[in-house]
Order: C-alpha cells, then sequence, then structure tokens
C-alpha cells in the first residue's frame, strides 16, 4: 500500500494478545485491548521517549497525537529520523522534484515536526530512503544502542517489526534494529566501548509500535488522542514536502475557485483549508478507530509494556526483614 493511499483503506480490527500491566487513566475496552486515556499533571516527569521514524511523515502519520500526549504528561522526547527521505516527493515545488530538493525540503519539515510536537533534539541518521535492505543492519543497530544509552529512552514509538504484508523495507529494517536495539542497550558485553567512554547500560523497557494497515499487527492498546489533535494536525502541516498533508488544503482550494467551485469545509484562508482539510480527510483513519472505541480520535498501537518477573513478584510478596 503506497503512503499515499492508506486514507483510502478502511481501518479493521484484528486480533489481540496483549494487555498491559500499568498506568494510570488506563480501561480496558474489549478482550484484552486498553483504551489509554489523558493523565492529568506530569506522571511520566523524568522519562525519555524516542519517536524514531524511517521519514519525515511516518511520526506525524500514525503517531503524533501519543507522542504529543505522552510530552504533555511530563516525558522529554526526541526525534530520530532513520533515512533522508532523498527518494520523497518535493511537492511544495508543484513537481516531482530532484533528489537534493526532497532531501533539504523533507529535513526542514522534520525539524518543523519535532518543533509541533514538542521534541527536543533531531537525530538525522541520513540513509538513503528505500535503500534500507542493503544497509548493515548491525550499524544500524549499533547507532540505535548508542542513543538509547546516550539519551536514556525509556520508551519507543515506531513501526511494528512483526507487521505482515510492510512493502517498504524502510519500514520493516528500521523497525527489527529498534527492537533488537531496546534489548541489546542492556547488555554489557554489546558494544563494551560504549561504557568505556562513560555511558551507561540502558534497555528499553516500554514500545508502542504502529502500522499502515491495522489488520497486520495485534492491537492491544487505544491512545484517545483528543486532547492533542491540534499538534497532530500542526505536524502534518509541517510536512510540505511529502505525504497526504501539507498544503494539500490550500492547493485544493485554489484548484476549486479556478473552477468557481469551493468546499464550505475549507473556510476562507489558507491556514483553515490546511487545516480542515487534513482533519477530514488524513485523519479519517483515527476518526474511525476512535469511533469503534466510543472516541472522537484515537490511535491504535501494539504495546510492550515493563513487565516483572516471577523472582521479582515473589520477593515483593513474601520478603520480610532480617532479624537482628
Amino acid at each position: 500500500m503506497k503512503r499515499r493511499d492508506f486514507l483510502t483503506k478502511s481501518a479493521a480490527a484484528s486480533g489481540v494478545l496483549f494487555a498491559s500491566l500499568e498506568v494510570l487513566a488506563q480501561q480496558p475496552a474489549s478482550g484484552n485491548v486498553v483504551i489509554e486515556r489523558a493523565n492529568s499533571g506530569k506522571p511520566h516527569a523524568g522519562k525519555v521517549l524516542a519517536a524514531i521514524q524511517p521519514h519525515s511523515d511516518d511520526i506525524p502519520l500514525f503517531a503524533a497525537g501519543t507522542v504529543a500526549k505522552l510530552i504533555k504528561e511530563g516525558y522529554t522526547g526526541h526525534l530520530i529520523r532513520v533515512t533522508n527521505d532523498d527518494m520523497g516527493d518535493a511537492l511544495e515545488l508543484g513537481t516531482r522534484g530532484t533528489v537534493g530538493q526532497h532531501v533539504l525540503g523533507n529535513e526542514r519539515d522534520n525539524q518543523a515536526v519535532a518543533k509541533a510536537l514538542g521534541l527536543q533534539r533531531v537525530f538525522d541518521l541520513n540513509y538513503s530512503n528505500h535503500k534500507m535492505s542493503g544497509v548493515s543492519q548491525m550499524e544500524l543497530q549499533c547507532r540505535l544502542i548508542f542513543l538509547f544509552r546516550l539519551l536514556k529512552v525509556d520508551t519507543v514509538i515506531c513501526y511494528d517489526p512483526w507487521a505482515r504484508y510492510e512493502e517498504n523495507p524502510d519500514h520493516y529494517v528500521t523497525a527489527h534494529c529498534v527492537e533488537a536495539a531496546c534489548w541489546m542497550a542492556g547488555r554489557e558485553h554489546d558494544y563494551p566501548e560504549q561504557l568505556a567512554a562513560g555511558l551507561e547500560l540502558h534497555a528499553v523497557k516500554e514500545k508502542y509500535y504502529f502500522s499502515r494497515d491495522l489488520t497486520t499487527i495485534a492491537t492491544n492498546r487505544i491512545v484517545d488522542i483528543k486532547d492533542t489533535l491540534d499538534q497532530k494536525i500542526a505536524s502534518n502541516i509541517a510536512n510540505v514536502a511529502k505525504g497526504p498533508a501539507g498544503h494539500r488544503g490550500s492547493r485544493l482550494k485554489a484548484e476549486l475557485a479556478a473552477r468557481n467551485l469551493q468546499l464550505p469545509l475549507l473556510g476562507n484562508d489558507d491556514q483553515t483549508a490546511d487545516r480542515e482539510y487534513i482533519r477530514e480527510f488524513v485523519l479519517r483513519r483515527d476518526r474511525e478507530i476512535g469511533q469503534r472505541y466510543g472516541l472522537e480520535y484515537a490511535e491504535e498501537f501494539h504495546y510492550i509494556g515493563p513487565s516483572s518477573s516471577y523472582l521479582d513478584e515473589y520477593v515483593k510478596k513474601n520478603a520480610v526483614p532480617l532479624k537482628k
């Protein structure tokens, strides 16, 4: 499925596997699916989030509401973009553009996405777009392990490494490397030179995995994004150079006006046109997900959270003070 065609796909419910063991303001929905709602205050203060995307529009399309929600609740967040988007479109030019135009346009957009979502730093790894299946996965894993240890990442948001029928190698290679790096970052014999340089072991314990096709992942987490919807819209407006968002609303408004037509939805100015186009058409998937769970807008994930071992639980339940 092409990125720009995902809007035409119906969002279907999928099977579920895991239930969350934690946190505040989460309610079971049906089966093992958990609805994660907004928390008041800063319950995640001190925690670190890495939003990881192969391309500049992946997080905006599929997970921006959740990223903004977690930042609002206290996370410090960083954006990691794996490719340089050199094979993307350059739609702001009204043409497919040159490779150089693609790289520059999407680099600017990626910075704007981070700002819209409240993410502190951007790391561009600059692999070539559509060629991730040919890169050294060990190299990418090492770079991610370095960042997870450096930033002390607690939570990642990324493509699901086990989503079926994913046609874009950038998506599945990135996802598999992220999953491996989350585990390896906590192992002392993996890249000990990083530890000698002053970094510390730091495994990533919490993952929100998304997919372009919701029928291909084991959905167990629905995140209510009503309170961060405006930020999600802003992050998609920031993607001027590619994707089904950017300034398409204002362009459609101008095209209709040239034919002596208008869509009342698009309002009277370009800013309204861009915003309402995204709300109605780009976020249609989020609206449909939300409707299935009694929400206005929601994002859908396969969530893997921290889990305690049987030994930990046994000690917690049975340990007693030493007798002196």
